[in-house]
């Protein structure tokens, strides 16, 4: 009888072992996989995915990462078949247009009253919910325009100074929020006319076209172009890293997006659960303090950010965007772009 008890005693004992060293797989294989799209910028995915998995450790985060435009574009193609369980960092006009077509399921997160007005959807259930600003800049390189004898733009125009013919680099507006703020707040700001026309000319200056937001700023701030435009906090960033540029917001006023998440319909119950639990994590003060860390405005109404090196009245030189505007007309702003200038694309130098 004793023998019994001690062989069972032994059995329970390796099985109380194997449990314990099964422990973390067994509870990695019951986390839930949520898939993100988004086209926050790629050094600040680490950090996101590690806030989140450590406030909610019982989900994992998996990015899909690119920029805006091939984003946008890969959820409206698979609108019939969705893939993301969640888009979390993309541009609002994006989210507009997706909550047009009936593709994002409307969420209250908990905390969005602490969220400033501006960063909310009008809709009595949101659809979508601001996490931070983008604002239009230029990265002016002050040895590299010495050089050429290029005066420091203050407005739009003053781009087009005979010296920084094809010394400029610009976003592709099609692949990239940034380009796509800044045509349309030039349209929104100068009026259609003015504005193509305004570009006709600034395309004899663009020295190269890039797919990312960031990329034209990032050039300036190593030398490549004079000029590099691009968006507020990436200027400072390159200038904080010591970079000899200016971060310029002219004074003539200056298009700007926000970041938004939203929530895809149709998921798993599962999926769909733990995206609500990231969107309440989205609003929560500490969140936005992450987002203080890339971005000078950010939603929530306590947190607030001066980085270093950021352009003086960049808020306040902020046009009054019209995200809906913005939205609906995407699509003919993009096209007629192309139609003026794919076919006349400057080889790069």
């Amino acid at each position: 009888m004793t023998m019994r008890f001690v062989r069972s005693g032994i059995r329970l004992g390796l099985a109380l072992m194997a449990l314990t060293v099964a422990g973390p797989e067994a509870r990695a294989q019951a986390r839930t996989q949520v898939t993100l799209y988004t086209s926050v910028e790629t050094d600040q995915l680490a950090v996101f995915k590690q806030a989140i998995e450590s406030d909610l450790p019982d989900i994992e985060v998996r990015w899909v990462r690119d920029s805006t435009g091939v984003i946008t574009a890969r959820v409206l193609a698979e609108r019939e078949n969705p893939r993301a369980d969640m888009i979390f960092g993309l541009a609002a006009t994006s989210l507009l247009l997706f909550a047009s077509s009936n593709l994002l399921e409307p969420y209250r997160p908990k905390n969005i009253d602490e969220i400033k007005p501006a960063f909310r959807d009008s809709a009595p259930l949101p659809r979508w919910t601001g996490m931070d600003a983008y604002v239009a800049a230029i990265c002016f390189n002050r040895d590299e325009a010495r050089k050429v004898g290029a005066p420091a733009p203050i407005r739009w125009r003053e781009l087009l100074h005979p010296a920084l013919r094809q010394r400029i680099v610009m976003p592709h507006p099609a692949s990239s929020g940034t380009g796509f703020l800044l045509v349309a707040g030039w349209i929104q700001m100068m009026g259609e006319e003015a504005a193509w026309a305004f570009m006709e000319q600034l395309h004899d200056y663009v020295a190269i076209y890039t797919h990312s937001g960031s990329a034209p700023c990032v050039q300036s701030a190593r030398g490549e172009r004079v000029v590099g435009l691009s968006f507020d906090m990436r200027g400072a960033r390159e200038k904080s890293m010591g970079a000899p540029i200016d971060v310029i917001v002219p004074e003539d006023g200056a298009g700007w997006e926000m970041e938004a998440f939203a929530l895809v319909r149709d998921r798993p119950v599962r999926q769909a659960d733990a995206a609500r639990r990231i969107a309440d994590w989205a609003t929560s003060r500490r969140a936005n303090e992450l987002y203080a860390q890339f971005y000078a405005v950010v939603a929530h109404r306590d947190v607030v950010n001066r980085p270093p090196h950021y352009p003086p009245h960049a808020e306040e030189r902020m046009l009054r965007n019209d995200f809906s505007w913005m939205a609906q007309n995407r699509d003919r702003i993009l096209s007629e772009w192309s139609r003026r200038f794919d076919n006349r694309m400057p080889a790069p130098r």
